[in-house]
């Protein structure tokens, strides 16, 4: 009897479904039942986005309030494995993912189940799996594998083309200067060797040391400057949002967190970057070793 696999995630811009459909195709040429499930908001988020559309979802974002989602119906009422592809706004599940999660179809199904997440992200996704891992916790589901996509270029770069994409619409060289935005076209592709993998402890049933060959084939990358970075940001982006959700009139309020969010970037992060460097880092190596291999696990 085949295998029941369910691909289940909501994509913006076209990557993420691009990346579902690498991850899969192993398990569909096996003969696999794949259901893809590409869920909608009923209120729609805007492709390409404006500034004031981007930086005005990051209240509700970081304090995880979700959205109403246009209906969708599940085939099955159990699979053998979810695929759930998901994308961090602000450090945090984007809101449709967060919805998915949040969806009764969802935890219906995820409940006792095995789940691999999967993102395609700019570059920092800890603090958004952290909440996606605590909210599958919650349904009783069995996390057993997690691959994290990136865009590998250095951060500040990184921030320039994605905002000439988000704003653009174009996963283009900005100025013929820059490189492609977003998760690179091979990496893409060599989401297929996961695939591959999932098929074989799929067809075993059993789902022990998944993570491990998954990070034998570089399923995650876990890079200490932007791990340190994000540490300290989710903390400060989640009083923002705390400050501006309870805000009447958010737009002064949103303009005032986009300057700072371009300053902690560009001026605050290098200089504290460098006086971890020389004062702390030396001397924690034991302890980063240790947060490293937490967040590449899926435990």
């Amino acid at each position: 009897m085949s295998k029941k696999v369910l691909a289940i995630y909501y994509t913006q811009s076209g990557q993420l479904e691009e990346i579902i459909d690498n991850l899969t195709f192993p398990l569909t040429e096996a003969g696999v039942s794949v259901e893809k499930v590409r869920v909608t908001p009923k209120v729609k988020y805007p492709f390409p986005w404006t500034g004031t559309e981007f930086f005005a979802v990051m209240p509700d974002c970081v304090q995880g309030i979700p959205t109403e989602l246009e209906p969708f119906q599940l085939k099955e009422s159990a699979y053998d494995l979810i695929i759930l592809g998901y994308q961090a706004w602000f450090l945090s599940p984007s809101i449709p993912s967060n919805s998915i999660l949040n969806h009764p179809s969802f935890a219906a199904v995820a409940k006792n189940t095995p789940v691999v997440t999967i993102t395609g992200a700019r570059n920092m996704w800890i603090s958004a799996m952290e909440r996606v891992k605590k909210s599958l916790k919650e349904k009783g589901a069995n996390l057993v594998g997690n691959i994290a996509l990136v865009d590998r270029h250095a951060n500040p770069i990184s921030f320039i083309t994605i905002f000439h994409w988000m704003f653009r619409g174009k996963k283009d060289r900005y100025l013929n200067i820059f490189p492609k935005p977003g998760v690179s076209d091979e990496d893409i592709s060599h989401t297929k060797v996961f695939g591959s993998t999932l098929k074989e402890y799929l067809d075993k049933g059993e789902w022990s040391g998944l993570q491990n060959d998954l990070l034998k084939q570089d399923a995650v990358r876990i890079k200490y400057n932007l791990m340190f970075i994000e540490s300290k940001a989710r903390k400060i982006f989640a009083v923002w949002a705390g400050i501006i959700v309870k805000k009447k009139k958010r737009t002064g309020w949103l303009v005032a967190f986009k300057y700072y969010l371009l300053i902690a970037l560009f001026i605050a992060a290098p200089i504290i970057l460098t006086v971890d460097a020389i004062f702390f880092k030396p001397f924690l190596s034991a302890r980063i070793k240790k947060q490293k291999q937490y967040y590449s696990g899926v435990n």
